[in-house]
C-alpha cells in the first residue's frame, strides 16, 4: 500500500539538517538559531538538492509559533515588568517608533507604499527574545538590574508586536493591501468589530480562563499521570489558540501568549513549563527551519546595498537610539549599553510579522528576504557587538568627564530590585536545583546553621527565596559564570539535585576546574550513571529508587524485630556492595567535609 511520507521527510530532513547546523553554530561560538536558519536554506527551492515541501512546512511552523508564544507567556511576569516600567515601557515605545521610522524612510527611498514601509519597519524594530535570553545567560547578566531592564523592554516590544499581529489583517487594506478599498467609516467599523473581538476574547480569558484552566489542570494532577498533564498542558495551549482564531478571528500567536498567561501565575506553571518545552524546542526549530526556507540567498549578490542598509538600521540605527534613550532617563553607561546590545539583532516576531505582510500582499517577497537577510546577519554579529560595547565601556570609563555628561544619575527604584549580589562566602555548600528533592536538602542545612547559597532556574523561585533573605543565584548551572556567581571556588560542597545526567556532568567539570578539592553529592535516575558518577570519585551519588527501597527495607527489618544497629550495618553493607544503586565514598578518597559535618554525622551514626 503506497503512502505518503512527504510529512515524514519534511521533518526528519528539518529536524537533522537543523541538528547539524545548530552543532555547527554553537562550536563556532554562534547562536544555534543560525545553523537553524541556515539548515531552512538548504532544504529550500533556492539551492541544490532536496527541496521540503513549502506548505507542510508552514504548517509545522505555525505550530511552532504557537509553543512558541506559549512559552513566551508562560515566562511573562508582570511583576518584572512593573519593577522595570519606568525605563522599559516609555523606552520600548521609542525605539520602536524610531525603529520603525528609520525602516519606513529606507523604504520610501526604495519606492515602497505606505504600508510596505510602515510593515517593514516594524518587522526591524523588534529584537528575538530568544536570543537576548541566551547572551545575557551565557553572560552571567540575566539575573542583573540591567538584564531585567533588557527583559523588561522586549516584554514591551512583544506586547507591541502582539497587537500589530491583531490590527494588521483590520487594516491591510487601508494600508494598500490586496483589495484595497473603502472609506475612512469602513475601517473604523471593522477596526471596532476587530478590537471588540480581542476585548471579548481577553474578557473570557481573564476571567473564565484564570480559574477554569488551573482547576483543570489540579484535576489532571491528582491522577498523577504524566503523560496525561503533558497532553493536558497541550491541549490548553493549542486549544485556546484555535479557539482564538476560530471564534475571535485573533491570531494563534495571540491566544497561546494569553494561554500561556493564565496558567503563568498558576501553582502548575512550572511543571507545565517543563513538560512542554521539549516539544516547544522542537517545533520552534521547525519554525526557524521553515523561515529560512522562504530565503533567497540570492539577495546578497543582487542587493548588497539594500542588506548593508538593513543591517545599519538593526546594529547601528537602534542601538543608537537605545542608548540615547536610556541615558535620556537618566540611567548609568553600563545599562545603556546593555540595552543597545541586546536590541542589536531581530528575530521571531520579525518573521511573523514579515510573513504576516506578505500574506496580506502588503510587502513583495523581496522585503521578507532583506529582514530575513539581517536577521541571519545581526544574530551571528551579536556577540561581537556585546564585545565590542564592552570595549567602550572600558573605554568611557578612562574618560571620567565625558561618562560624567553622558550619565545623569540613576533611577532610586533600581536600588530596591532583587540582584543576584551577595556578600562572599566560604566554606558554604552549593546546592543546584531547588525542587522536592533540593527543598529538603537546603531546609536542613539551613536549619543547621550552615552557609548555603541555592541555584535554580526558575526565577520566581528565586525571586521567592530572597524575599524570605535566602541567598539564591538565578540560572542554569551548567552554564559558564552561574557558579561562579555562587563563589564555587570558595565552596566546601556541591549538592547537585537535579537528574539530568548530561547536565550534570557539566556541572561537575566546571565546578573542579574552579574548586578541585570540592566535595561532591549527586542525584541521578540510572544505575549506569551512578557507576560512572562512584568512578569519577564524587562523594555520594543516590538513585533515588533505590534509596526509597532502602528506607522500605529498614522499616521492614526493624518490624520483624532486627535491631536499628543491626538494620544499619545491613543497609550500609548493600550500598557498599554496589547493588543497592548508591554508591559511598572509595576508601582512598579522603573526606573533605567541615569538622563540624563530620561530628554531626558520627553524632546521627551514634543515635541511630
Amino acid at each position: 500500500m503506497p503512502h505518503d511520507t512527504s510529512l515524514l521527510a519534511m521533518l526528519v530532513m528539518g529536524l537533522v539538517l537543523a541538528f547539524i547546523g545548530g552543532f555547527i553554530a554553537s562550536r563556532l561560538k554562534l547562536p544555534p538559531l543560525v545553523g537553524y536558519l541556515l539548515a531552512g536554506v538548504a532544504v529550500g527551492p533556492f539551492t541544490p538538492g532536496f527541496v521540503g515541501d513549502a506548505a507542510l512546512a508552514n504548517q509545522l511552523a505555525e505550530i511552532g509559533v504557537i509553543l512558541l508564544m506559549f512559552g513566551v507567556g508562560l515566562h511573562f511576569s508582570i511583576k518584572d515588568l512593573v519593577a522595570v516600567r519606568r525605563i522599559a515601557i516609555p523606552g520600548a515605545l521609542v525605539q520602536i517608533v524610531v525603529a520603525a521610522l528609520l525602516g519606513a524612510g529606507l523604504a520610501h527611498l526604495w519606492g515602497w507604499t505606505t504600508g510596505a514601509g510602515l510593515v517593514f519597519g516594524l518587522a526591524l524594530s523588534v529584537a528575538s527574545t530568544v536570543v537576548l535570553l541566551r547572551a545575557l545567560e551565557q553572560r552571567n547578566t540575566l539575573d542583573s538590574i540591567n538584564g531585567r531592564i533588557a527583559v523588561g523592554w522586549l516584554i514591551v516590544e512583544d506586547l507591541v508586536m502582539v497587537l500589530a499581529l491583531v490590527l494588521l489583517p483590520a487594516l491591510g487594506r487601508a494600508l494598500g493591501g490586496e483589495g484595497a478599498s473603502g472609506g475612512a467609516g469602513d475601517i473604523a467599523l471593522v477596526l471596532l468589530v476587530t478590537l471588540g473581538k480581542v476585548a471579548l476574547f481577553l474578557a473570557l480569558v481573564l476571567i473564565v480562563g484564570t480559574r477554569a484552566a488551573p482547576w483543570i489542570l489540579e484535576r489532571v494532577a491528582r491522577t498523577g499521570s504524566r503523560e496525561l498533564f503533558t497532553l493536558s498542558v497541550l491541549a490548553t495551549a493549542l486549544g485556546i489558540a484555535f479557539g482564538s482564531a476560530a471564534l475571535f478571528g485573533v491570531s494563534f500567536a495571540l491566544g497561546a501568549f494569553f494561554a500561556g498567561v493564565i496558567l503563568s501565575e498558576s501553582d502548575f506553571s512550572h511543571r507545565a513549563a517543563a513538560d512542554s518545552l521539549p516539544l516547544q524546542d522542537a517545533f520552534a526549530v521547525l519554525f526557524f527551519v521553515s523561515v529560512g526556507m522562504l530565503f533567497d540567498p540570492g539577495i546578497l549578490v543582487r542587493e548588497p546595498s539594500a542588506v548593508l542598509a538593513v543591517l545599519a538600521i538593526i546594529l547601528a540605527g537602534k542601538s543608537v537610539a537605545a542608548f540615547g534613550i536610556v541615558l535620556a532617563f537618566g540611567y548609568p553607561a553600563r545599562t545603556a549599553l546593555t540595552v543597545s546590545a541586546s536590541l542589536a539583532q531581530i528575530g521571531e516576531f520579525s518573521f511573523i510579522l514579515i510573513g504576516l505582510g506578505v500574506t496580506l500582499g502588503l510587502v513583495e517577497a523581496e522585503a521578507r528576504d532583506l529582514v530575513l537577510a539581517g536577521a541571519l546577519l545581526s544574530i551571528t554579529l551579536n556577540p561581537l557587538v556585546f564585545i565590542a560595547f564592552d570595549g567602550f565601556e572600558r573605554w568611557l570609563r578612562r574618560r571620567p568627564r565625558l561618562l560624567a555628561l553622558l550619565e545623569r544619575g540613576g533611577d532610586e527604584s533600581l536600588s530596591r530590585l532583587p540582584d543576584a549580589k551577595h556578600s562572599s562566602f566560604r566554606h558554604h555548600a552549593v546546592v543546584v536545583g531547588y525542587g522536592r528533592v533540593g527543598r529538603v536538602v537546603g531546609r536542613m542545612l539551613k536549619s543547621e546553621g550552615l552557609p548555603v547559597i541555592l541555584v535554580d532556574k526558575d526565577r520566581r523561585r528565586v525571586e521567592a527565596l530572597r524575599e524570605r533573605g535566602i541567598t539564591a543565584i538565578y540560572g542554569e548551572a551548567s552554564t559558564p559564570g552561574i557558579l561562579e556567581a555562587a563563589d564555587i571556588a570558595q565552596a566546601r560542597l556541591l549538592v547537585i539535585a537535579t537528574p539530568d545526567g548530561f547536565q550534570t556532568r557539566r556541572i561537575i567539570e566546571i565546578a573542579r576546574e574552579l574548586n578541585p578539592e570540592i566535595d561532591t553529592a549527586i542525584r541521578t535516575h540510572s544505575e549506569a550513571e551512578v557507576a560512572h558518577l562512584e568512578g569519577q570519585g564524587v562523594g555520594l551519588a543516590i538513585m533515588g529508587a533505590r534509596e526509597l527501597s532502602f528506607g522500605l527495607a529498614g522499616y521492614a527489618l526493624r518490624s520483624l524485630g532486627i535491631s536499628k544497629k543491626r538494620v544499619a550495618a545491613i543497609v550500609q553493607k548493600e550500598r557498599i556492595s554496589g547493588e543497592g544503586g548508591a554508591f559511598e565514598r572509595r576508601p582512598d578518597i579522603p573526606p573533605r567535609e567541615a569538622p563540624e559535618l563530620r561530628q554531626r554525622r558520627g553524632d546521627d551514626e551514634d543515635a541511630g
